[in-house]
């Protein structure tokens, strides 16, 4: 499917799509960031390959789709904050952010979206996973569905299995917190400001009970949501190459960064985008 001078293929049947035809590093027409910006809003995270990114043009394409933010827990680059580098060296073991999870769900006003910038990349290994979250919620059954509706969760930073993912980064690139500060509260179901479809908005990396609800409450049904929510025919899975580029819809994905690149130096840059209050 071509829209203006851009391809579009999609790279599953649940969720995702290549881009080609497009030097992201350029000034972009209006028409072509309206094409882009559709392309995301219809397979929910989008990939390109080949693109070269000064840090200035890296920020310069983020800014046509949102502001920029800073992320509270690591430093980013020191002439350009809004960019954050993922780094995992040689001989580190975590790997930053990998488990199923959607970006600072825990903070009041969750980004709309994540750019990340491929810069060095192992010979093999380091995928990324990408779920569908309006299918996690539509394929679950109309009473659970309706139960579901009504509820808030309470998601926390420092949950432990994800601060264990932070370890290495934090050792050489804290931004001075602990990483367990933040909470938030945010509806289960959360309606997509642009589309309107409704999409599940949990996850096991975050998400601790739903309010009102004791832990021990929650668990059994958070438990089954954590399965359902990322099974094999609601996602995809991208090989990132040098110059690759995933831009996802933190709205209605999640992902999965895989550990399984142990001795080998892997490097992003990072650009989360300002969202809206989840409703």
């Amino acid at each position: 499917m071509r829209q203006n001078s851009i391809a579009v293929s999609p790279v599953a049947g649940a969720i995702g799509a290549e881009i080609a035809g497009v030097d992201l590093a350029q000034d972009l027409s209006d028409d072509t960031v309206g094409a882009i910006r559709q392309a995301l809003l219809d397979h929910l995270v989008i990939f390109f390959r080949d693109q070269e990114f000064t840090p200035d043009r890296f920020l310069a394409f983020a800014t046509r789709f949102g502001e920029p933010m800073v992320y509270p827990f690591v430093k980013g680059l020191d002439t350009h904050p809004e960019i954050t580098p993922i780094l995992k060296k040689e001989e580190d073991r975590s790997n930053f952010g990998g488990l199923w999870h959607s970006d600072t769900v825990y903070q009041q006003t969750p980004p709309m979206g994540t750019i990340l910038y491929g810069i060095e990349i192992p010979p093999y290994g380091g995928d990324t996973e990408f779920a569908n979250q309006y299918l996690a919620y539509e394929t679950l059954s109309a009473p659970l569905r309706n139960f579901l509706d009504g509820l808030s969760a309470v998601h926390i930073s420092g949950k432990g299995a994800v601060q264990k993912t932070r370890t290495d980064m934090m050792k050489h690139s804290s931004a001075g917190l602990k990483g367990d500060e933040l909470v938030s509260r945010h509806p289960v179901v959360r309606t997509h400001p642009e589309t309107g479809r409704k999409a599940l908005y949990v996850n096991v990396a975050h998400t601790t009970h739903f309010e009102g609800m004791t832990e021990e409450e929650s668990q059994p049904i958070l438990d089954f949501l954590f399965r359902h929510q990322v099974k094999s025919e609601f996602t995809c899975r991208f090989r990132w190459k040098k110059g690759s580029v995933a831009f996802w819809d933190n709205r209605c994905t999640q992902h999965n960064p895989i550990n399984d690149y142990h001795g080998f130096r892997r490097l992003m840059h990072r650009i989360t985008l300002v969202g809206d209050t989840p409703v």
